[in-house]
């Protein structure tokens, strides 16, 4: 629901700083199993972890920097 609410803040009301932070809440509540340790996850389980977390950091980034406006 948080990467829902995100896409709604960035497209309908154009706040980025706070689409980046439903983002990196969603991030908290990771999807996938908790009780796996981080070296025994699947490859595409790390990949879309770090992706998700480059995509706070690039929204992050815009809203402050060139969006400020």
């Amino acid at each position: 629901m948080f990467v829902v609410f995100a896409a709604y803040q960035f497209f309908g009301q154009h706040a980025y700083v706070e689409a980046a932070a439903s983002l990196g809440i969603g991030l908290a509540f990771d999807p996938f199993n908790t009780e796996q340790p981080w070296n025994e996850r699947p490859l595409w389980q790390k990949i879309w972890l770090f992706v998700h977390l480059a995509i706070v950091a690039l929204l992050f980034g815009y809203g402050v920097g060139i969006a400020d406006k």
